[in-house]
């Protein structure tokens, strides 16, 4: 039985019922041996007083007159010979010790069905009562919670419902607390972050309205600066269109509305693809990208969104490696997860920097001009969403490691 409090109420009323039984039996067997004694005791007076008045009388023939079944002849004699004496022995006993006796037994017995009553009623009342309290001490709970004291007594909890239903109340209110903190740090950080996306269009906006009132203002303007002017305008509308983008993609992963597939991603070939990607910038620095592992080496998921990710972190290593320095990818499974490490031959990170890295448009002090921010806090999105791990590991002068594991 869970209810306690049901329990505590059962309980003493199984026990009183079967203890008052007990009695009532014990009483009403002791009663009927009082009655059969008198009876008997009467009988014997009886017999006695015929016999001394009758000694030719056969004692056999008074002991089968008392116990057989049928009613004798003598029975209609003795009958009229009582109602003269006023005793009608279908209304009253003739034996007044008996009569006595069967009052003295409906006193007793009206005493113990009273008894009896009294304690299930005291039983009620104090389970009543506690249940009340209880109920009591749950709205006032509730009344504190609505003015934010958040405080759960434990020593006071008991393991009944209503103990339960209290509890169950703190942990959706301690649910609910926490929900409403976090939608709004939510606001905050989505206020820091039009705060933020202001300032990075801020610049190429003014770049193009600047550039576009010189093209308009001056209709004489020489062929090799006009094309210069629109190839920067351009330049500045096609970094806005990748901001607003990787900025979209970061606000559904925060809205959680992105359904990541399941697919088996083989590493060689996924990077492979991201090296091709990436010759340009590679190029340009004249660097190298080195990348073993086996060629069956895999993990599950999606292979769109893990792309993006892997390719923000190589474009990450790139821009912070030395010219002509190596980027090292390794990558090995086991039974419980794929790990990848993508290793530059950088400057590093300061430790204090190391911890921000990560998050939304945070700006390193090695980082270029045209850096918003944005693609290692991207990568970890979707890393984390797709049910992956990522650390970075770094040292100065040595050069800065990226850590990722997708687990089985």
């Amino acid at each position: 039985m869970r209810n306690k409090n049901l329990k505590n109420l059962i309980i003493p009323m199984i026990i009183i019922t079967i203890l008052t039984s007990i009695i009532i039996t014990i009483n009403t067997y002791n009663q009927y041996n009082k009655l059969t004694i008198i009876l008997n005791e009467k009988i014997a007076e009886i017999v006695g007083l015929i016999k001394q008045n009758n000694s030719e009388l056969d004692s056999r023939e008074i002991i089968e007159m008392l116990n057989q079944n049928d009613k004798g002849d003598n029975f209609e004699i003795g009958k009229e010979i009582l109602s003269q004496y006023g005793i009608k022995i279908e209304k009253i006993n003739s034996i007044v010790s008996i009569e006595n006796q069967m009052d003295s037994n409906l006193k007793i017995n009206v005493s113990l069905i009273f008894l009896f009553s009294l304690g299930w009623g005291i039983i009620v009342i104090c389970y009543l009562r506690k249940r009340d309290k209880k109920i009591n001490e749950i709205t006032k709970y509730i009344n504190d919670i609505r003015n934010k004291k958040y405080v759960l007594n434990i020593d006071e909890n008991s393991e009944d419902e209503l103990s339960n239903l209290k509890n169950e109340l703190y942990k959706i209110t301690i649910m609910l607390k926490e929900e409403s903190e976090i939608s709004k740090k939510d606001k905050e950080n989505l206020k820091i972050s039009f705060q933020d996306i202001s300032h990075q269009l801020k610049t190429p906006l003014t770049s193009i309205t600047i550039m576009l009132d010189s093209l308009q203002d001056t209709p004489n303007m020489d062929e090799e600066t006009r094309q210069k002017f629109i190839f920067e305008i351009s330049k500045q509308i096609e970094w806005i269109n990748w901001l607003v983008i990787s900025i979209l993609k970061l606000s559904k992963l925060d809205a959680n509305v992105i359904e990541f597939k399941k697919e088996e991603i083989y590493l060689k070939a996924f990077f492979d693809e991201i090296k091709s990607n990436l010759e340009i910038p590679i190029d340009i620095k004249n660097q190298n990208i080195i990348i073993e592992g086996n060629e069956n080496d895999s993990f599950l998921g999606d292979y769109k969104w893990q792309q993006e990710a892997i390719t923000n972190i190589v474009k990450n290593c790139i821009e912070h490696n030395i010219d002509g320095g190596n980027i090292k990818i390794h990558y090995t499974e086991n039974n419980l997860f794929t790990k990848i490490s993508i290793k530059d031959e950088g400057q590093g990170i300061e430790k204090e920097e190391l911890r921000h890295i990560f998050e939304r448009f945070y700006k390193g002090k090695n980082s270029s001009e045209n850096s918003v921010g944005i693609g290692l806090s991207l990568a970890k999105n979707i890393i984390e969403k797709d049910n992956g791990l990522i650390v970075c590991k770094s040292e100065l002068g040595i050069g800065t490691e990226f850590v990722i594991k997708y687990m089985k």
